[in-house]
């Protein structure tokens, strides 16, 4: 059986950011790396979560791989499950260009980029979003957003496309809709409170969630605001927020409270909330719990995970929870088939059933870019499922390659720099978006 990449969580906090530079060639299959580098035994570093012994002897299959047009939202599509995407075996890159501002300590590029007709689109750290041919690179057009008077470096949301538009969300408190093909201002809608989180777009609406917990839903041919819904208001949360999933007329709101809100999308009527923290951590970061991975509407299912040490899976009409696992983290799990792949708070990659989340395997990844001295911890993102790989990169400038069936890791490539934002994958391409502001394609 075919194996795949995989990879591992890491905390995100507000810490230096690391560009991504790159190989020449990428990672396929069983090949030894491309690059030259001290290997390291991953399966040595100690582990914090535990297989069940029946699930672990059970054996792990996966729907084939299929090639996926676009990737038009901070998820893939509105409901974020993307299962098993096609790529080649063997990748090399394709092109790279630089998108324009780098990360700093007082501006970062949180919002990932998308694909969609043909085009990337990406937002670099001063609110610039640029088009670029997702075949040769080519910028196709670039527009600032920053407000007149106002400061370049803040957080920004991030973008989506639908319909021919680009719908982009800003710390200056905005929500903007772009031509996607020439980047026009279409129209523009002002709010109380900054956005840290893409948007997320269907069915005609925007929905866009705000840094004080407030979910709009807005028609997307004007941007008027078709209801609103508020969630507790938090005074302090971690770096970046989750988008709404959409799917089958309704929307799941994460918010950084741990609240998770199903509502629908026409009214806005609540259908259910469930409350995704813990008592259990008691130091002052854990004990955060904010919703920052996306979280997944798939068959009938919500999946979704804080930092607050609660994964869950809930039915998407009653919001009953189906299973519940004391298992935290910042970045979004990924489903394919019967099982759930995700980095924890304790940076470990992890494979779980869909049915009953029991853990088939767990893989811990490194924490310290000096493990000795436990100083420099890496930041990891992913995972990504391409053609029996899991994908994760990591600020150190590693990317590792784990299989999805066993945990094993199948290699690992060094690149110059680090990624500071999950990879996407479209129409057979894998796309990084440094902390640098570069925008690197492989295929």
């Amino acid at each position: 059986m075919a194996e795949k990449m995989n990879g591992r969580w890491a905390l995100i906090v507000l810490t230096s950011l690391i560009a991504l530079g790159g190989c020449d060639k990428w990672l396929g299959g069983n090949q030894e790396p491309p690059l030259p580098g001290t290997r390291i035994s991953i399966l040595a570093h100690e582990r914090s979560l535990s297989p069940d012994p029946q699930a672990a002897n059970s054996e792990i299959l996966l729907p084939r791989p299929t090639v996926n047009a676009n990737w038009p939202a901070a998820g893939g599509y509105p409901n974020h499950a993307m299962h098993h995407i096609a790529v080649e075996a063997d990748l090399r890159r394709a092109w790279s260009v630089n998108i324009g501002a780098k990360a700093s300590k007082s501006a970062y590029i949180i919002a990932p980029p998308i694909v969609a007709e043909g085009r990337v689109f990406a937002m670099d750290a001063e609110s610039k979003v640029s088009a670029y041919d997702a075949q040769t690179g080519k910028n196709l057009w670039r527009l600032k957003l920053t407000p007149k008077g106002e400061d370049d470096d803040l957080i920004n949301g991030g973008i989506a496309f639908d319909e021919g538009r680009i719908y982009v969300t800003t710390g200056f408190a905005q929500v903007l809709a772009l031509d996607a093909a020439t980047g026009r201002f279409l129209w523009r809608r002002e709010f109380d409170a900054p956005f840290h989180a893409p948007p997320t777009a269907r069915g005609g609406r925007l929905f866009v969630l705000s840094v004080d917990n407030k979910l709009y839903a807005l028609a997307q041919a004007d941007g008027e605001q078709l209801w609103s819904h508020a969630g507790i208001t938090e005074s302090a949360s971690i770096l970046g927020t989750a988008s709404p999933a959409v799917d089958n007329g309704i929307v799941v709101a994460p918010y950084s409270s741990g609240e998770l809100v199903a509502l629908r999308v026409e009214n806005g009527q609540v259908l259910w909330s469930e409350s995704l923290t813990s008592v259990r951590r008691t130091d002052n970061v854990s004990t955060l719990s904010d919703i920052r991975g996306r979280p997944i509407i798939d068959r009938g299912r919500v999946f979704a995970m804080s930092h607050a040490d609660v994964m869950t899976s809930i039915d998407l009409r009653t919001g009953q929870r189906i299973w519940e696992k004391k298992i935290g983290g910042l970045e979004n799990l990924w489903i394919a088939g019967n099982y759930v792949f995700g980095l924890t708070n304790d940076q470990e990659l992890i494979a779980l059933s869909r049915d009953d989340g029991r853990i088939h395997w767990v893989t811990a990844l490194p924490r310290w870019e000096d493990p000795v001295d436990k100083t420099d911890p890496i930041i990891w993102t992913g995972p990504l499922l391409v053609s029996d790989r899991l994908l994760v990169a990591g600020s150190a400038g590693d990317v590792y390659a784990v299989s999805p069936y066993t945990g094993n890791i199948l290699g690992k490539i060094s690149l110059s720099d680090g990624v500071s934002v999950a990879p996407i994958v479209a129409n057979g391409s894998i796309f990084f978006l440094s902390s640098d502001a570069d925008l690197i394609a492989y295929r």
